[in-house]
């Protein structure tokens, strides 16, 4: 996803990444998007308030808070 993010917004993964799923969905059942998904996962890891997108450019910082939220989902 950090890939994804750096690439820029006129490329398909980015497109996919960022898009809202159209069609029905099941009932009672939200809608996610990966984004959601990484937006959760900082939260658990206490970095709730950073904007991931901002943060991705970075690729170093990126590569430790995925590092960090893989450690988490292990244990």
């Amino acid at each position: 996803m950090g890939h994804v993010a750096r690439v820029g917004k006129k490329r398909d993964g980015y497109r996919v990444l960022f898009g809202k799923p159209e069609g029905k969905r099941p009932l009672g059942r939200l809608r996610r998007r990966l984004e959601n998904n990484t937006v959760m996962d900082l939260q658990e890891l206490g970095c709730g308030s950073m904007d991931w997108i901002d943060l991705a450019q970075d690729k170093n910082r990126w590569r430790a808070v995925v590092y960090a939220v893989v450690s988490l989902q292990v244990s």
